[in-house]
C-alpha cells in the first residue's frame, strides 16, 4: 500500500494511508510532523485564505499560511458557508442496461407492496403509551413465537414525543407521516397502535387523514378508554395474539429487485468513507437502479457543500430546486438556533481525518452513485419515484433512518469508518466497514469489508457488486450481523421539529 492517496490532480492535499513519521517523502515534499492515518498533508504551500481542495472540490480555506508537508486539519482550516452556482440536469448519465432481471424472495402484500421481513408492530402515538407498547411486545418471546415460524417478531416502536407540541406545522406533520409510514410498511404483517387518549397526536386524526381502516391486522386502542395500563397491556396482548396466526400465513415468493428500496446511510465516518465504502455503496445503488429499484439518500446537513453535484443530476429543474430549498431551510434552521452547518463533523469524525462538513459531505454524497436524481422528498414522506432519490432528514442516524423506513425503505445499508452499533427494524441494516483495521476489530458487527479497496485486494466496482448481492440475500431472509445481534428495538427516533410546549 502506498503511503498516501491523491484523489484528483487538482487537489492540494493528499491523504495518508497509514501513520507517517516526520520526514516521510510525499510527492515533492516531506511530512513536517507525524501525520495520523487518514489525515491530510499539504503537497505545496497554501496561503492564508486560499481554498483547500480534495475530490477536486473546496473543503475549506487556509486559516493561516500552510507550508508544504504540513498536517492539514482543524488547527489550520476554516469553514465558510457554500456559495454554489447551481446547475440543473447538466450531468445526466444513462442508467446501465441489464441482461436479465434479478430477483429476491420477498413477501408480496395484498396492496402490491413487497416486504423483506414479516413483523407485527406495536406503534405508539405518544410517549405516555410507551410502557404499554413495550410490555405488549415483550410478552411475545421466542417460546411463543416458535409456533409462528414465518413471523420475525413483535416489535414496539416507541418515542419521546406526541404531546407538548403544536397541532399543525412541520413537527406535527412529520410525526404523522412517520406513524403512517410504519403503519403501512410492507415489512409489517400486522399493526397495533397504542395511545393515551388526550395527547396532541391523536390516533383518530391519523386514521382520518390517511384513510386507515381497522381490521384483523390493523388495530388501535387508547389507555384512557380501556381503563388503565394493565388492562391495556392485557387487551393489546390479546389483539396481537389474534394477529399471529394470520401473519404466519405469509410466504416468501420470487420478487423482482425493482421492489427493493434501500436507505443509503453512513455514521461514525472517517476519511476512508468517501474513498472506499461510500463509492462502493454508490456503485451498488447504480446496480439497483439499473434493475428498477430505488436508493434513498438522506441526512441533508451531510450533503451540505456537495448538493451542487446532486442538482447537476436532477431529472428536471423542479427536482433540483426542491433540493436547494432544503439546503436554504437548513441554513436558516441552524442560524435561528444559533448553530452552524459546520457543527458536524463530530469529534470522532475529526479524529478519523474529516475536517469540515464540506469534506464529509463530498464523501457522503458518493453513496448515491451516478444515476439521475429522480425525486426529493420531505422527511418520512412516501418515496414513490424509482431510481436514485433524496429525503430530507437530520444527520443523526436513528432519526434519519426512521424517516427513510417510514418512506418505505425495506433495507438499510450503513457505511462506517469509526465503527457503529446501529441496527434497525423492521428494515434490516447491512453494515459496510471503510477500513480493514476496524473491520477486523468489529467483525461481529460488519457485513462487508470495503477496506480491501484501499489495500488493492478489491475495486470500488467489485466491492459494490458484493454489497448489491448482500442486498438480495438479506432481502430474501438472510440475517445481517446487526439483525442477528437483535439491534433495532431502540433506534426508532422520529425527528422532533419545532418548540416543545
Amino acid at each position: 500500500m502506498t503511503p498516501f492517496v491523491r484523489l484528483d490532480p487538482s487537489d492540494n492535499v493528499v491523504t495518508a494511508t497509514r501513520a507517517l513519521e516526520a520526514g516521510t517523502s510525499v510527492e515533492e515534499t516531506s511530512t513536517a510532523v507525524l501525520i495520523p492515518s487518514g489525515h491530510k498533508i499539504a503537497t505545496g504551500k497554501i496561503a492564508r485564505g486560499e481554498p483547500i481542495r480534495k475530490y477536486a472540490q473546496i473543503i475549506g480555506y487556509a486559516a493561516e499560511d500552510i507550508p508544504p508537508g504540513s498536517h492539514v486539519h482543524t488547527q489550520n482550516v476554516e469553514f465558510r458557508n457554500t456559495q454554489a452556482d447551481y446547475e440543473f440536469g447538466t450531468d445526466l448519465r444513462p442508467v446501465q442496461a441489464v441482461e436479465k432481471p434479478d430477483t429476491f424472495m420477498g413477501y408480496r402484500r395484498k396492496n402490491g407492496s413487497v416486504g423483506t421481513r414479516n413483523y407485527i408492530a406495536v406503534v405508539t402515538s405518544v410517549n405516555c403509551s410507551a410502557t404499554a407498547a413495550r410490555r405488549i411486545a415483550d410478552t411475545f418471546g421466542p417460546e411463543e413465537l416458535a409456533d409462528y415460524p414465518n413471523v420475525d417478531g413483535v416489535v414496539a416502536f416507541v418515542h419521546g414525543t406526541g404531546c407538548g407540541m403544536a397541532g399543525s406545522g412541520d413537527g406535527f406533520e412529520a410525526l404523522q407521516r412517520v406513524m403512517w409510514g410504519y403503519a403501512k410498511h410492507p415489512n409489517h404483517a400486522g399493526v397495533l397502535m397504542v395511545g393515551l387518549g388526550c395527547e396532541m397526536n391523536q390516533i383518530d386524526w391519523l386514521l382520518e387523514a390517511y384513510g386507515l381502516k381497522q381490521g384483523p391486522l390493523f388495530q388501535t386502542m387508547n389507555i384512557q378508554n380501556v381503563a388503565g395500563l394493565q388492562r391495556t397491556i392485557e387487551a393489546g396482548v390479546d389483539k396481537v395474539r389474534a394477529m399471529l396466526p394470520i401473519a404466519n400465513q405469509a410466504r416468501r415468493v420470487p420478487c423482482p429487485a425493482s421492489e427493493l428500496k434501500v436507505a443509503l446511510q453512513c455514521g461514525g465516518s472517517d476519511a476512508w468513507s468517501g474513498i472506499t465504502a461510500n463509492p462502493a455503496l454508490g456503485y451498488a445503488c447504480d446496480l439497483l437502479v439499473a434493475q428498477g429499484g430505488t436508493g434513498v439518500l438522506a441526512e441533508t446537513p451531510e450533503i451540505y457543500g456537495a448538493e451542487h453535484l446532486l442538482t447537476r443530476r436532477a431529472v428536471d429543474r423542479a427536482t433540483g430546486d426542491r433540493l436547494v430549498g432544503l439546503i436554504r431551510w437548513w441554513e436558516d434552521y441552524t442560524a435561528r438556533n444559533h448553530g452552524s452547518m459546520d457543527n458536524n463533523p463530530s469529534p470522532g469524525n475529526k479524529k478519523g481525518g474529516l475536517t469540515t462538513i464540506l469534506e464529509k459531505s463530498l464523501g457522503a454524497a458518493a453513496k448515491g452513485g451516478t444515476t439521475p436524481l429522480t425525486g426529493v422528498y420531505k422527511y418520512a414522506e412516501t418515496v414513490r419515484a424509482h431510481g436514485f432519490t433524496f429525503m430530507d432528514s437530520p444527520g443523526y442516524d436513528p432519526a434519519a433512518v426512521t424517516g427513510q423506513i417510514a418512506g418505505g425503505c425495506n433495507l438499510v445499508c450503513f457505511t462506517t469508518g469509526r465503527g457503529s452499533a446501529f441496527g434497525s427494524k423492521p428494515a434490516p441494516t447491512i453494515k459496510v466497514a471503510t477500513n480493514a483495521e476496524m473491520y477486523r476489530r468489529m467483525t461481529d458487527d460488519m457485513d462487508v469489508n470495503a477496506g480491501e479497496i484501499l489495500s488493492g485486494d478489491a475495486t470500488v466496482e467489485s466491492k459494490g457488486r458484493e454489497i448489491y448481492e448482500v442486498f438480495l440475500r438479506v432481502a430474501s431472509g438472510e440475517m445481517s450481523k446487526s439483525e442477528a445481534q437483535g439491534l433495532g428495538d431502540y433506534e426508532f427516533v422520529p425527528w422532533q421539529i419545532g418548540a416543545v410546549m
